[in-house]
């Protein structure tokens, strides 16, 4: 059971969560990170450190962000095929991620 981002990391790209991965199974888009299932060892370092709370357990995916489990995969899957290595150090978030943050209500 891997862990997967969710569409609650589009707009924001927080990266807390690459810092205390020990695989590096996070994988960057233009608008949010994605985590590489086959990768991912189920840790759950991730999970606590994401200021808007956008990572799940694949079993714990809410009902209305299940589509977000097979994007995850599929978006991960082809950056990383694609040769794109995985990003393991934070960033700054975009600049839209403050104004996401707070209608996310965090």
């Amino acid at each position: 059971m891997a862990y997967v981002v969710t569409n609650k990391c589009n707009a924001c790209k927080f990266t807390d969560c690459v810092e205390v991965c020990p695989v590096a199974c996070f994988y960057e888009l233009d608008n949010q990170v994605v985590i590489h299932p086959d990768d991912c060892i189920d840790c759950g370092a991730c999970v606590d450190v994401c200021p808007v709370q956008a990572i799940y357990a694949q079993d714990n995916v809410p009902a209305e962000m299940s589509a977000d489990i097979e994007f995850n995969a599929a978006q991960a899957r082809q950056v990383k095929d694609g040769g794109t290595a995985s990003i393991t150090e934070k960033k700054e978030p975009l600049p839209t991620a403050a104004e996401r943050r707070k209608a996310l209500g965090y």
